[in-house]
């Protein structure tokens, strides 16, 4: 079993660089027919720069002849693109960065003088706090609601809890965001949760305990408005597992033997039922750092790393928008990988081998 599990790994790790190598090199390609690249951008800022330098020496007096109305020179040009790395043909470039992705160096920003790496790392705080809090509030609620939903199936609580989370996945966060500011954040109503970022001003001054509580307060809109869409998929995967389960034989079974309801559903179908998702438990919980949602973090001005990873494809920032798709697909490959090993684990009928664990 043991030799049959490592051989397993070994051959999706293997199955991972292609994977990673296409997604990549369909980015890279992408990218070269993309206008308005960081060149470009820099261009037009010093053409700029130099039209308002005209302007200023026409209105003293000076000269019309200036360099930058004709724009910038093609050393200027040459410069640039040295600064870049855009001297270089693509494909040497392509090769470049694959060199240094296989040693986990993720290059430098172009505008922000920082590494890749530091900019991720500074924005994880942010990622984890929605992320954490997401994730935990989701599953602590929608499990045990999807298990009373699936035991009262057909009753007046399934059916009003239905109706109420559904019309709460209906809502897109980003709408009950505004919805939740207007109200609460003194937009037209009540002014009782704070507008923006994860602390206030006087954050560094406050009690351990007010600093706590600050932060929790300023978690509540923007975890309100991330995790309501959320409980509907979880719940409703739940129920769905547990009714399959409570109408197999082996349920019958055990009634037969005389078992109360609360001993078939705790020792007999919980377990089963489950397996879909503690199998999914690994994926959803990366997941909630690196896939936050970019209109959550715009609307309460979290600089998380969905606001980093936008920001950087509006700028062109190439070294970041493939770091982060780099270090984003190796993380979403692995963690898929753990989830196929979660489930042989916890499953035992489930064998490592062609057409197992996956």
């Amino acid at each position: 079993m043991q030799g049959q599990m490592w051989s397993y790994i070994f051959k999706r790790v293997l199955l991972m660089i292609p994977t990673l190598l296409g997604v990549l090199t369909l980015t890279f390609a992408v990218v070269q027919f993309v206008p308005g690249g960081p060149v470009e951008q820099l261009m037009l800022e010093l053409k700029g720069r130099g039209d308002a330098a005209v302007s200023g020496a026409e209105s003293s007096g000076g000269g019309s002849n200036y360099r930058g109305r004709q724009g910038v020179d093609a050393e200027r040009l040459a410069e640039v693109k040295a600064l870049y790395g855009f001297d270089k043909p693509p494909i040497e470039r392509y090769f470049m960065m694959l060199k240094r992705f296989a040693q986990f160096d993720l290059g430098q920003s172009y505008y922000q003088h920082q590494s890749v790496w530091q900019l991720v790392v500074s924005k994880l705080p942010v990622s984890i706090s929605i992320g954490l809090w997401t994730f935990f509030l989701t599953y602590l609620v929608s499990i045990p609601l999807g298990i009373a939903k699936a035991v009262r199936d057909g009753s007046r609580f399934d059916t009003v809890t239905s109706t109420m989370i559904l019309v709460g996945y209906a809502i897109p966060g980003f709408v009950l965001g505004v919805l939740l500011l207007v109200i609460f954040g003194g937009g037209s109503f009540l002014q009782i949760f704070p507008l923006r970022g994860l602390t206030s001003d006087n954050w560094s001054d406050l009690s351990m305990m007010g600093k706590v509580m600050d932060y929790l307060w300023h978690l509540v809109l923007p975890i309100t408005a991330s995790v309501l869409g959320s409980f509907a998929v979880i719940t409703m995967l739940t129920k769905n597992s547990f009714l399959e389960e409570i109408r197999k034989q082996y349920v019958l079974t055990a009634r037969a033997k005389g078992l109360t309801e609360k001993q078939v559903l705790w020792k007999h179908v919980f377990r089963n039922a489950l397996l879909p998702l503690v199998t999914g438990f690994p994926a959803a919980f990366i997941g909630a750092f690196f896939t936050g949602s970019l209109l959550i973090e715009t609307l309460f001005s979290l600089d998380g790393l969905g606001l980093l990873s936008y920001e950087s494809v509006m700028r062109r920032d190439y070294p970041v928008v493939f770091g982060t798709l780099y270090l984003f697909t190796l993380i979403g490959l692995f963690t898929k990988l753990i989830s196929d090993l979660c489930y042989v684990y916890i499953d035992p009928r489930i064998q490592f081998g062609a057409g197992g664990g996956s």
